[in-house]
């Protein structure tokens, strides 16, 4: 077997181009396959869709989470498919292998209170700190953006007479989001009177920079709002994407229709974008708990 993983690690490095940390995901799994075989059986000729069966069952036992046992079939999946397909074995083990269920993972979302008491918390007469972390919090929140996408984001995609922004998102589509009043007079205030203090030679057209004058980074996003949290008093773990979350979650709650929030989030399927039905039936199931005479 050990033989053959090398190969195929070899092939995804060379032919495919996928990243180092793949390949070492790849291998571990492969090679923890190899030692649950064990040597005498650890020949792929040897291997049967059964084989694959009690190695997933030996992952249930373990307590490994369905999200990771699928990761682990999807690397059996796609080297047996190799061996098949270089001659290797006459056919593929894993065609008919059943995966592990998804389970629904509910995304993690601020309340519409805890989102105001972080943004109005940062003040915006703090020049320019304040004022950027402002408008970049604001924007997010009230844009429903990615981090890549906020950090990308640039002067020419801001129509502050139309109230929108232009957003480059994943696979490179355009969409128009509406910024809405709080985030646009952040946004402003910053433009007016932060980001020229920031602006260095050679600074780009990006919105938000550093006190170097660079783009953002995902990290720096990241680490403004945790230190905007902390000073906020708010304990619970925040990241840049809950307000992504939070901005889904808040237009659902007030009745926005669901086709509306998939197109600005940008999403391409709207099965994605249901996910946040899910936290709307659990607030409502919550409230029918807590005030019905027989919840």
């Amino acid at each position: 077997m050990q033989v053959h993983i090398e190969r195929f690690i070899r092939f995804l490095a060379a032919e495919k181009g996928l990243s180092a940390a793949y390949q070492i995901s790849v291998r571990q799994t492969l090679e923890e396959f190899s030692r649950f075989l064990g040597e005498g059986d650890a020949d792929p000729s040897r291997v049967d869709t059964g084989s694959l069966a009690e190695f997933l069952r030996h992952l249930q036992s373990r307590g490994m989470a369905r999200s990771s046992m699928r990761v682990e079939m999807v690397h059996l999946r796609i080297f047996f498919r190799w061996l098949a397909g270089t001659g290797i074995l006459e056919k593929d083990p894993s065609a008919f292998m059943e995966m592990p269920r998804q389970g629904l993972t509910l995304p993690h979302v601020l309340d519409q209170h805890t989102v105001s008491k972080l943004l109005e918390s940062i003040d915006i007469q703090d020049i320019p700190l304040g004022c950027r972390d402002r408008a970049l919090l604001e924007m997010i929140y009230a844009c429903g953006m990615r981090v890549s996408e906020i950090i990308n984001c640039k002067l020419e995609s801001f129509d502050a007479d139309e109230a929108f922004v232009r957003v480059l998102g994943k696979g490179d589509k355009t969409r128009l989001v509406p910024i809405g009043t709080s985030a646009l007079e952040a946004l402003k205030a910053y433009l007016d009177r932060g980001r020229p203090k920031l602006v260095k030679p050679g600074t780009k057209s990006h919105i938000f920079l550093t006190v170097r004058g660079r783009p953002l980074t995902r990290e720096r996003v990241r680490q403004i709002l945790q230190e905007r949290a902390r000073a906020a008093g708010i304990d619970q773990h925040v990241f840049p994407h809950i307000l992504r979350h939070s901005f889904a979650t808040h237009l659902l709650e007030n009745g926005a229709d669901l086709r509306i929030i998939q197109e600005m989030l940008g999403h391409s399927d709207i099965a994605t974008t249901q996910i946040y039905t899910h936290l709307e039936q659990q607030r409502l199931n919550s409230i029918h708990h807590r005030f019905h005479p027989r919840g």
